[in-house]
């Protein structure tokens, strides 16, 4: 491992603004710390409220990553506050919480790390904690000890394995004392410890203690294949995201039965290689790699008992059979080591392991999954590297249970915000790279859908999906090529969908269309091009829709945007009427199809929505006008007055009308049109 550290960078740094430059050079080693994972302090002299100087601790907050920290983010503590607390025999969770709040520096700071009293009892200026892969490698070992002392000697000092809290924080700070000349605390099947007089002293005794680590398994693994021989081949690259995208729906059901995951899907080279081998079935079993990867892939993954990924039919019956069985196993656990006042947390497993495919990892949201897929990549690390020193050992299960179970983390999720209302929900929307798909799009995703924008125009469905992405958050919403007449298209627009979120619960077939002409003047090219789009390609997505929602198990809404046409047609618009009028009998034969699995189908008819519309071009404005016979620049004032509200109807109206009927307030409404026109008396549904 190499050190980043730049002396040209930080010779005009000091104090937090330094310690906030070590904690990022933490964060961008990915072999160093998990999502969320590490703490760094810094101990230096502050003005107190009474302007008197004095000491202060400031240390990682809780919560917050090392990759993107910033100042903000280290509470500070009083040491002279902190300090006294070393003399104490026990000190539980709470009231060590609750000590720590009476010592802030800022009353309005972040809550400080679970482990601020070992950052502060450690007698160094600097204290750096990761959660080194290739460290965790060498303690998760049956010759853990032994294997460490080899390695570093009188150089650290190793602490068997107990859960954070007071009593690990005065075993660290009196090991340090009693071995002053160590660089370093190794935790057992936690992780390493260092310290110095300086920032830098404390990030180079990391880089070269794991270096050392490093260099021990490259030595211990060469030459032997210490995942054992190839057990299932991977399946080629295009033929294996067809499978998962075909898969990932069931999954996603049998994961979702208590409350809907969003999935994401990884066949990196690594995962694959570890999934396909001899050892991993075993090995994937024995126990997470470090106390923080309990918190987000939970004790141990599922391994779905495919021995061949192609045949889809097997292996979907597997993995729902294999949640199945993972879910009476976590209930047996749980009933193994509760208190009686503890509810169970969600029992699905959040990694599932399928051999020649890759893996799957589940969470309330993207990110969440993409945690728990980096998290577990380095337990994959973990595994392989200490597959080569000895046999892998993890916590005992009691001692996965008091992780997972820790009344502090049980705390830390009744302080979470209340989810959205469409939150672990993943919406398709077509047409969606401009007005009223733009619109949908974007109020779903407010509301914590996550979004598949799909439009014939591929760049621009892209955009709409980075701007959501930037107001939202990264991971929310896709942009996909989608050409709903063509039937291949739109089943790899649905495959996409799947692939990246796991599925669908909710569906905007918004995509059209409108030629102009008499019946006598319109071309057969111009007939069946609306026909194309604003029937057949309904179709296409309805037929998609339902493979999708059926292997899913969960139900679903579909929504189609019509239009008052269907109910009180126009002059001149007749291949667009009566091509909308066989969207809207498709809609209701659906609900009728749809309503014994769940599945919903309703319409939102709109009128006249002219802002950021492809519908209404130029030469479509122009002969409307000419029908209605006022001026083109007149038209939209012309249909403003014409509903009966006086009113002009936006994109953003009929998003509103969708998101309706997308959620659960209108849970027991199907078959239904909603109009979005103002009021237009011969459009009234009948």
């Amino acid at each position: 491992m190499q050190s980043r550290w730049s002396d040209d960078e930080t010779r005009s740094l000091a104090g937090l603004d330094l310690l906030v430059y070590a904690s990022r050079l933490i964060g961008a080693e990915t072999s160093l710390v998990v999502w969320g994972g590490g703490n760094t302090s810094l101990k230096v002299t502050e003005s107190g409220f009474r302007s008197h100087q004095a000491r202060v601790l400031r240390v990682k907050g809780s919560g917050s990553d090392l990759k993107s920290i910033a100042r903000k983010d280290f509470p500070g503590i009083w040491m002279d506050d902190l300090l006294p607390l070393l003399a104490r025999d026990e000190m539980t969770d709470e009231e060590m919480v609750a000590h720590l709040a009476k010592c802030l520096v800022e009353p309005n700071a972040p809550r400080p790390s679970i482990e601020t009293l070992l950052h502060g009892f450690v007698p160094a200026e600097a204290v750096i904690h990761t959660h080194a892969d290739a460290i965790v490698a060498l303690t998760n070992t049956d010759r853990g000890r032994e294997v460490i002392h080899r390695v570093y000697g009188n150089e650290s000092v190793f602490v068997p394995y107990r859960r954070p809290g007071f009593r690990l924080s005065r075993e660290v700070a009196e090991a340090a004392r009693a071995h002053p000349e160590a660089r370093g605390v190794i935790l057992e099947k936690h992780g390493l410890i260092t310290w110095g007089e300086t920032l830098k002293e404390a990030y180079l005794g990391t880089i070269e203690m794991v270096s050392r680590a490093e260099a021990h398994i490259e030595e211990a693994g060469r030459g032997g294949r210490v995942l054992g021989a190839v057990r299932v081949a991977s399946v080629p690259v295009e033929r294996r995201r067809e499978l998962a995208a075909a898969a990932a729906p069931v999954l996603r059901g049998a994961v979702s039965q208590e409350r809907r995951a969003v999935l994401h899907f990884d066949d990196s080279e690594k995962v694959l290689e570890f999934v396909g081998s001899e050892a991993a079935p075993t090995l994937s079993q024995i126990g997470p790699a470090t106390p923080d990867h309990v918190l987000y892939t939970k004790p141990t993954p599922l391994f779905a008992p495919a021995t061949d990924p192609t045949d889809l039919g097997a292996l979907s019956r597997a993995l729902s059979d294999g949640v199945e069985a993972y879910v009476r196993q976590y209930a047996a656990y749980f009933k193994a080591h509760r208190s009686p006042e503890i509810p169970m947390l969600e029992p699905a497993p959040r990694v599932i392991l399928i051999p020649g495919l890759g893996m799957f990892t589940t969470g309330k949201n993207k990110r969440a999954a993409l945690i728990a897929a980096d998290i577990y990549r380095h337990t994959i690390s973990v595994l392989r590297a200490a597959s080569g020193i000895g046999r892998y050992t993890s916590l005992t299960p009691a001692e996965v249970f008091g992780v997972e179970y820790w009344p502090l983390e049980l705390y830390k999720l009744t302080l979470a915000p209340p989810e959205k209302e469409l939150a672990r929900r993943v919406a398709l929307v077509t047409g969606g790279a401009s007005g009223i798909g733009r619109a949908v799009a974007a109020r779903l995703a407010q509301e914590g859908a996550h979004v598949v924008v799909g439009d014939i125009d591929a760049a621009g469905a892209r955009k709409v999906a980075e701007e959501i992405t930037q107001r939202v958050g990264a991971g929310s919403a896709i942009g996909v090529a989608m050409d709903v007449t063509r039937q291949e298209s739109v089943r790899e627009g649905f495959a996409a969908a799947c692939l990246e979120f796991g599925g669908l619960d909710i569906v905007v077939s918004n995509a059209g269309i409108a030629p102009t002409a008499t019946l006598d003047g319109l071309s057969l090219e111009d007939w069946e091009r609306s026909l194309a789009v604003n029937a057949t390609g309904h179709f296409l997505v309805v037929r998609e829709s339902l493979r999708v929602l059926k292997a899913q198990g969960l139900g679903g809404s579909l929504i189609f945007v019509v239009t008052k046409n269907v109910l009180a047609p126009g002059r001149e618009l007749g291949a667009y009427a009566a091509a909308k009028a066989a969207q809207a009998t498709l809609a209701r034969v659906l609900a009728i199809e749809g309503g014994p699995y769940g599945i919903r189908s309703n319409i939102v008819n709109p009128d006249a929505v002219f802002q950021d519309s492809r519908l209404w071009s130029e030469s479509v404005r122009r002969d409307r006008a000419h029908a209605h016979g006022v001026p083109p620049e007149e038209l939209e004032e012309f249909y403003r007055k014409r509903n009966l509200l006086g009113v002009r109807i936006l994109p953003e109206d009929v998003a509103e009308a969708v998101l309706f009927l997308a959620s659960d307030r209108s849970a027991k409404t199907t078959g239904c049109i909603l109009t979005v026109d103002g009021g237009v008396r011969d459009a009234f549904p009948r």
